[in-house]
C-alpha cells in the first residue's frame, strides 16, 4: 500500500497535535491525558475547515454532556438502575436529534449524548468526585480538540474551498455532457448514469460546503453564492429531463420539427459546447428571444403537437436561463476576487440552505436501539459487580451513536471489533514490554511515533479510515497514558474485555431492533417520495420549486449506493424519484395557478390534483400499476379550461404544468385532442 505525500503530511500533523496535547496535559497534571490524545485523532480530518467545524461542535457537545451529567447523575446516583435508564434516554434523545440534522451541527448533538456516558458512568463508582472528574474529562477532551484544530489550521492547512471548487467544476462538466446528449437525441438510457451521478455529487457538494464557514481560506464569504448555485442546479436536472422527453415525443410524431426549431436546438447545443463564447446568434438574449418567438400561440383548438412545441420552447428557455446563472455563479465561486453582478447578488440573497431528506422513523428506531444497548450493558455491569463494566456501557453508547447513520451498522461494528482485537497484542507489548524500559516524555514520544504515524496514514485514506479510527481507539484507550504508569495486567484485560463486550452487545441489539437492509432502504426512500406527493397535491406541505427539487434529488443520491448492493431492484429504480421530482414541480405550478382562478375553472384543476393524490395513496397501499385512468380525463378537461383563461401568463403556466403531468403519468397515451369539456 503506497501513501501519498498529502497523507504523510496529515499523519505527521495529527501526531504533532497529539504531542502538543500530551505535553500540555502533563504540564497541567491532568488525570488522564490519553483522552486528549484520543480526541486529537477523532477530531482530525484531511481538510482544515472540516477539522475546525468538527472541533467547534465537539467542544459544544462535550460541554452539553458535562451539564447533562451534572444535572442527571446527582439526582439518580442512589438508584443505579434508574440512573442507567436516564442516561440511556439522554443518549437516545441526542442521537435522534443528530440523525435529523445532516449538517456539522449533528456532531454536537451526538457528542452531547455519548459524552454523558464517558463522564457519567465512571462517576458512578466515585460519586463524591463527580464534579472534579467531569471537569477533568472536559478539560482533556477540549484540549485535544483545540490542539488538533490549531495544528491543522496553522501548519500546511488544507482548506475546504479548493475541494468545493473542484467538485463544482466536475458537476458542471457532467451537466454539460448531459445537456449535450439530450439535445443530440441520445437515448436516456445511455446518459442516465450521468444524471444519477450528478444527484450524488450535489449531495457531496452540500456536505463539503457546510464546512466553509469554518474554513481557513479567505473565501468563506461566498457560501451564499454556493447555496445559490445548488438551488439552480437542483432545478436544472428536471428541466433537462423535460426537454429530453419533449424532443423524443416530437421526433416520433407524424410531423417533423419546424426548421427554425431544429436550428434553435442546434444553436443551444452549440452554445453549451462553446461555453457561451460562440457567434452572436447564440447569445443568451438571442436564444431566449427565439424561444419566445417559436412558442405557438395558445388557443382553444391547439393540437397536441403544438402544445408539445410550446412546452419544448418554454423548457429550452428555462434551460438557457439556468445554465446562464450557473455559469456566472461558477465564475464567481472560482474567481471570487472578480465580484458579483446585480443578478448574482439577487440569486445569492434569495438562496437558502438545501432541503434534505430526513427519516424520523429510522432516527427514532436508531435512538431506541442505542438506549437498549446502553441499558443492557449497564445492567450487566451492575448485576455482575464488574469493576470495569462501566467501560462496556460507555463504549456501547459511543459505537451505537457513531454508526447510527448506516442502514446496517453491523458490518462496520464487526470491523471495529476485529480491529480493536487486533490492537490488543500491540497494546500489551507497549504496556508490559516497552513502557517499563523507558523513562521521560521524549522516550514516550519516540516509542509511540511508529504506531501513531501508521494510524494517521490509515485515517487519511477513505478506504482505510475505519481501520485507522478503530486502531486509534483500541491503542490509545488500551495504553491509557497517565502521569503515573501502573503495570496492571488484570486492569488491562478487564478494560479491553469490557470494550469488546460493549461492541458485541451493540451488534446483537442492533441486529434485533435496528438493521435495515439495502432493499428496505430503497423502499423507504421511494415511499417517502410518494407520501410527499400526496401531501403536495393536497397542499399539506406548501413548498417552493427549489426546496422540492433539492429534497428529491437528495433522495436520488441516497438511493444510488443502496441500489449497488440491493439484489431485488434494478438500477432504473432511481427513475421513480426523478419522475416524482418532475411531477412535484408541475403540481407546485398548478397549486400556484389555482390561487388566481375562479371556483368554476379552479374545480377542474382541483380534480386533477385530487386524482394525483389518490394515485399515490394507492401506491402507498401496494396497489402498483398504471395511473388511474380518470386522471387523463381530468387533465384534458383542465387543459381545455386553462386555454380560456384571461391572463396569458396563467394560460401558459397552467398548460405547461398539465402537459408535464400528462407526459410523465401517461407517456404512451394518445395525444390531447381537445375533447375535454369546460364545465
Amino acid at each position: 500500500m503506497r501513501f501519498t505525500l498529502h497523507e504523510f503530511i496529515f499523519s505527521a500533523k495529527t501526531f504533532l497535535a497529539t504531542i502538543l496535547a500530551l505535553a500540555i496535559a502533563f504540564s497541567l497534571n491532568l488525570e488522564r491525558p490519553f483522552w486528549a490524545m484520543l480526541s486529537v485523532y477523532i477530531t482530525s480530518q484531511p481538510l482544515s475547515g472540516a477539522v475546525r467545524s468538527k472541533a467547534a461542535y465537539r467542544v459544544m457537545g462535550t460541554l452539553g454532556g458535562l451539564l447533562a451529567t451534572l444535572v442527571l447523575v446527582p439526582y439518580f446516583i442512589n438508584s443505579p438502575e434508574l440512573l442507567i435508564g436516564v442516561l440511556a434516554c439522554w443518549i437516545g434523545l441526542c442521537l435522534y436529534l443528530s440523525l435529523l440534522d445532516r449538517t456539522p451541527r449533528s456532531y454536537g448533538y451526538m457528542l452531547a449524548g455519548y459524552t454523558v456516558g464517558i463522564i457519567g458512568f465512571p462517576g458512578v463508582n466515585q460519586p463524591t468526585n463527580l464534579f472534579a472528574t467531569a471537569v477533568a474529562r472536559v478539560e482533556e477532551i477540549s484540549l485535544g480538540v483545540l490542539c488538533a484544530s490549531l495544528v491543522h489550521s496553522l501548519i500546511l492547512p488544507q482548506p475546504v474551498m479548493p475541494a468545493v471548487q473542484k467538485k463544482i467544476t466536475h458537476i458542471l462538466q457532467e451537466v454539460k455532457n448531459r445537456v449535450k446528449d439530450s439535445l443530440s437525441g441520445i437515448a436516456p438510457s445511455i446518459s442516465e448514469h450521468t444524471r444519477h451521478r450528478v444527484a450524488m455529487d450535489l449531495t457531496d457538494l452540500h456536505i463539503l460546503a457546510t464546512h466553509l464557514p469554518y474554513d481557513t481560506a479567505n473565501t468563506r464569504h461566498i457560501t451564499q453564492e454556493i447555496q445559490a448555485l445548488q438551488d439552480r442546479m437542483v432545478v436544472l436536472l428536471p428541466v433537462v429531463d423535460m426537454v429530453e422527453d419533449r424532443l423524443a415525443i416530437l421526433h416520433t410524431g407524424t410531423c417533423a420539427l419546424p426548421t427554425p426549431l431544429t436550428s434553435l436546438i442546434r444553436d443551444v447545443r452549440q452554445w453549451m459546447i462553446d461555453d457561451g463564447l460562440s457567434q452572436p446568434a447564440c447569445t443568451v438574449e438571442s436564444l431566449l428571444l427565439r424561444c419566445q418567438e417559436l412558442e405557438p400561440p395558445i388557443r382553444t383548438n391547439m393540437s397536441w403537437n403544438d402544445t408539445l412545441q410550446l412546452s419544448l420552447c418554454a423548457r429550452l428557455a428555462e434551460l438557457v436561463e439556468i445554465i446562464r446563472d450557473v455559469r456566472e455563479l461558477e465564475q464567481c465561486i472560482l474567481f471570487p476576487e472578480q465580484g458579483a453582478s446585480p443578478r448574482l447578488e439577487e440569486l445569492a440573497s434569495a438562496a437558502r440552505a438545501r432541503a434534505l431528506h430526513s427519516d424520523q422513523g429510522m432516527a427514532l428506531l436508531s435512538s431506541l436501539a442505542a438506549m437498549i444497548t446502553v441499558m443492557v450493558c449497564g445492567f450487566l455491569w451492575i448485576y455482575t459487580a464488574w469493576p470495569e463494566g462501566y467501560v462496556a456501557a460507555m463504549m456501547a453508547g459511543m459505537f451505537a451513536s457513531l454508526f447510527a447513520h448506516m442502514d446496517d451498522p453491523t458490518p462496520a461494528l464487526r470491523g471495529m471489533f476485529r480491529y480493536i482485537l487486533l490492537a490488543m497484542p500491540n497494546v500489551a507489548i507497549y504496556l508490559f514490554a516497552i513502557f517499563p524500559m523507558i523513562d521521560g516524555f521524549p522516550m514516550l514520544l519516540l516509542v509511540l511515533t511508529p504506531m501513531m504515524l501508521l494510524i494517521g496514514l490509515l485515517m487519511a485514506r477513505t478506504s482505510t479510515y475505519l481501520l485507522g479510527i478503530a486502531l486509534s481507539i483500541g491503542v490509545i484507550s488500551g495504553i491509557a497514558i497517565t502521569p503515573d504508569f501502573n503495570e496492571d495486567f488484570a486492569g488491562f484485560a478487564n478494560t479491553n474485555l469490557a470494550m469488546l463486550v460493549g461492541i458485541l452487545v451493540t451488534i446483537m441489539v442492533i441486529r434485533v431492533f435496528r438493521v435495515l437492509g439495502a432493499e428496505s432502504g430503497v423502499r423507504r426512500l421511494v415511499r417517502f417520495g410518494w407520501q410527499d406527493m400526496v401531501s403536495l397535491a393536497t397542499e399539506r406541505i406548501p413548498l417552493s420549486r427549489s426546496v422540492w427539487a433539492s429534497r428529491m434529488l437528495d433522495r436520488v443520491g441516497l438511493l444510488l449506493p443502496r441500489l449497488l448492493i440491493a439484489k431485488n431492484f434494478p438500477a432504473s429504480t432511481t427513475d421513480e424519484p426523478l419522475r416524482d421530482l418532475r411531477l412535484g414541480l408541475c403540481v407546485i405550478d398548478l397549486r400556484t395557478l389555482r390561487k388566481n382562478m375562479d371556483d368554476v375553472a379552479g374545480a377542474t384543476v382541483d380534480r386533477v390534483l385530487e386524482s394525483i393524490a389518490a394515485y399515490f395513496r394507492a401506491l402507498l397501499k401496494g396497489k402498483a400499476g398504471v395511473p388511474l385512468q380518470s386522471i387523463i380525463q381530468h387533465i384534458d378537461t383542465a387543459m381545455t379550461t386553462v386555454m380560456t383563461l384571461d391572463l396569458p401568463a396563467d394560460r401558459r403556466g397552467g398548460l405547461l404544468a398539465l402537459i408535464g403531468l400528462r407526459r410523465m403519468l401517461f407517456p404512451s397515451a394518445a395525444g390531447y385532442s381537445g375533447v375535454g369539456e369546460i364545465p
